[in-house]
């Protein structure tokens, strides 16, 4: 399935209003379990007076907009290949008053690089989309001041890209763009040592209660949406009966320490 066409609908309904965007963004951080697992690892950063933050692959820019708030003194930088994008989220950063410490621009992340500027760089389902994913992790290593903190989400090699072709050249499954049917959590560690991390950890996460919880309140609804726009107008009375199911999971997920997962939780120090 092409995600992007979804994405281009969906930027037209949440740029409507302010409030609709700010809305679309809370409901994210309730759906999407990495929105979870994410807010865990920042909250347990220790991070400097007044950090500077890297979204890389920054998206309708609902984690830039998190981490604004969860770090009121810190400058963000954040980044993406679609200029469409770009431009929406610097109009409604605008309008909430927070463009003098946030910023979007246009970049394409194998090939940005700004030495030492950044106390933390994250990137949320980001690395599957890339095929050069350790000039990246090179980049982002370059970037990034000492004890730094890289953060990822990414999906496993388990099952994370729902994958149904067995062409290894070729990823075609439930998102058609990714490059790769998801990581392994050994190769992600190794190829991030070898840019020279000095500290990396990784652990599962969507285990078997994120797992249903992602089918729930996303690939259904995704698959809806793919199908026709009528599901637009359907999709509020869906999520009011699947919503207080996907919490629960969501809560679950983050309270076990998964043996396996189809997504990956990454941290790396410089």
């Amino acid at each position: 399935m092409q995600y992007d066409p979804i994405k281009r609908r969906l930027g037209r309904v949440i740029n409507k209003s302010v409030s609709i965007r700010k809305l679309f963004y809370r409901l994210l951080d309730l759906l999407l379990l990495r929105s979870w697992h994410i807010r865990l690892e920042l909250r347990k950063w220790i991070f400097p007076a007044k950090p500077v933050i890297l979204d890389a692959g920054s998206g309708f820019g609902q984690y830039t907009y998190s981490m604004s708030k969860l770090f009121p003194d810190a400058l963000i930088k954040a980044v993406d290949v679609k200029e469409e994008q770009i431009l929406d989220c610097n109009k409604f950063f605008l309008k909430m008053k927070l463009n003098d410490r946030v910023i979007f621009e246009k970049a394409d992340l194998t090939n940005y690089i700004e030495p030492e500027q950044f106390d933390l760089v994250l990137s949320v389902d980001v690395m599957e989309h890339i095929e050069e994913d350790v000039k990246v992790f090179k980049n982002f290593y370059a970037s990034m001041k000492d004890k730094g903190m890289l953060l990822i989400s990414t999906p496993s090699d388990q099952g994370g890209s729902d994958s149904h072709n067995h062409n290894p050249d070729k990823v075609s499954g439930f998102i058609d763009e990714h490059v790769r049917d998801g990581d392994n959590i050994q190769e992600i560690k190794n190829k991030l040592n070898r840019v020279g991390f000095n500290e990396v950890y990784a652990r599962y996460q969507y285990g078997k209660p994120g797992s249903i919880d992602w089918r729930l309140s996303m690939k259904y609804p995704i698959k809806m949406l793919g199908v026709s726009k009528i599901f637009f107008v359907l999709l509020p009375f869906y999520y009011l009966v699947v919503f207080p199911i996907s919490a629960l999971l969501n809560w679950v997920d983050t309270k076990i320490e998964h043996v396996k997962g189809i997504g990956l939780i990454v941290t790396a120090y410089k």
